[in-house]
C-alpha cells in the first residue's frame, strides 16, 4: 500500500521537488487529526462492546458516528480503501450496516 499526500494540498504539482515546510506541516497535522479520529473509533467500539442490551442503540450510534469521521479523515489522508481500517480496528458489521457500507 502506497501513502501520498492528496493533490489538492500539495503546492508542488509535479512532485519533482521535496515537499516544503507548510506541506510537512500539512501533512503532519493531518496525520495528528488521523490519530486521534482512531482513538475515537477505539473507544466508542469498546464502550459498544461493554454497553448492556438496553444502552446498545445509542452506543451504536456513537459508534458509527466516530466510524463515519474516521472513514472521512482518512479519504482527506488520501487513503480511499477502508477495508484494512476495519480489519485493524475490528469494526462490527453493525456499525458499518448503520453507515451504508455493507
Amino acid at each position: 500500500m502506497s501513502v501520498r499526500p492528496p493533490r489538492n494540498i500539495s503546492s508542488n504539482s509535479a512532485g519533482t521537488s521535496p515537499p516544503n515546510a507548510l506541506d510537512m506541516e500539512i501533512m503532519a497535522e493531518m496525520a495528528a487529526a488521523l490519530g486521534r479520529a482512531g482513538e475515537k473509533v477505539e473507544q466508542t467500539l469498546e464502550k459498544l462492546g461493554a454497553a448492556p442490551e438496553a444502552e446498545r442503540t445509542a452506543h451504536l450510534k456513537a459508534a458509527a458516528r466516530a466510524v463515519h469521521a474516521y472513514f472521512i479523515q482518512r479519504e482527506l489522508c488520501g487513503l480511499r480503501n477502508h477495508d484494512d481500517a476495519v480489519r485493524h480496528y475490528g469494526i462490527p458489521r453493525s456499525v458499518l450496516v448503520r453507515l451504508g457500507a455493507v
